[in-house]
């Protein structure tokens, strides 16, 4: 089942099946910004990463002595329990409560709900979690939303960049071949803010970045004008990733990171895991801007 909304500006749909993003159109040009999930390269077009971010050292995580195989990037993406539970004329809010199944890999009482709203040209992807349980929970949240690349007829893959809102010189954190976060980097900005595309640039998988200064990044085209701005204030780690032969580019906000190679599983020690007190909520959001 999908749902859809729209105003003046754009039209989005959302899967309500991992309440998962899969249409940000113009109402103006009618052209669609979201990656088709061709099957054959990458399935997905923008999967919800909740309560954790990449993939887990030997696919499980110990808390309180006991061991719980979250799965690569959680348990909202792909998940047919999620359910629509409130809409208006521009907004969609999806949900998700723990249950006996979730339980037995993520021990937390949550609930987790994600909104998108669209105001003028901006879709606002807002997330809410409250901790039902009697005792603290952790968590990490994220997006990871794909964007067409190249969008337009007679442009490549190269003709495309990604332009930072402030000079950068950070690094990117190589990952393993299991996907877990290694101990080496690779520089990537040095001294500018501008990221030109390649496929190349993934061959050895995502980007990482843990310490940029900008908190937005603009998609762009040297040969056609629209721009899709990704607003990240709430997320300090920011992912950019492709497969390495597929035509679109991912700008994911993270609040947490992949397990690190040496990791000792414990989820009170992952790095950049939150801690959410007993009946307490928490609410982050980014927001996608299309200017064409």
């Amino acid at each position: 089942m999908e749902y859809s909304i729209e105003n003046d500006s754009l039209k989005i749909s959302v899967k309500e099946t991992g309440a998962e993003l899969c249409r940000i159109q113009s109402k103006v040009t009618g052209k669609d910004f979201l990656w088709d999930a061709d099957p054959a390269v990458w399935s997905s077009y923008a999967p919800v990463l909740f309560p954790v971010i990449g993939a887990i050292k030997n696919g499980f995580v110990k808390y309180r002595g006991q061991e719980y195989a979250v799965p690569r990037h959680g348990i909202v993406r792909n998940n047919a329990n999620v359910k629509l539970v409130d809409r208006s004329e521009t907004s969609l809010t999806f949900g998700l409560k723990y249950s006996d199944e979730t339980l037995a890999i993520y021990p937390f009482e949550f609930e987790f709900r994600i909104t998108y709203s669209l105001s003028a040209h901006k879709l606002i992807v807002n997330h809410e979690i409250t901790n039902h349980g009697t005792g603290e929970m952790l968590f990490s949240l994220g997006g990871h939303p794909a964007f067409k690349c190249p969008m337009n007829a007679g442009e490549t893959y190269e003709d495309y960049y990604l332009e930072f809102e402030a000079i950068e010189n950070d690094s990117t954190w190589l990952l393993t071949k299991d996907g877990l976060v290694g101990t080496e980097t690779r520089k990537i900005f040095d001294n500018t803010n501008i990221l030109h595309l390649n496929h190349h640039l993934f061959d050895n998988d995502a980007l990482i970045f843990k310490h940029l200064v900008s908190k937005q990044v603009s998609f762009r085209s040297t040969k056609s004008p629209q721009v899709i701005t990704v607003h990240y204030q709430d997320f300090p780690y920011l992912g950019i990733w492709a497969k390495p032969n597929g035509n679109f580019i991912c700008i994911e906000p993270w609040l947490g990171i992949a397990d690190s190679a040496d990791s000792d599983q414990n989820f009170e020690t992952k790095e950049g895991i939150l801690i959410l007190p007993a009946g307490q909520d928490f609410k982050a959001s980014f927001t996608i801007e299309i200017n064409e």
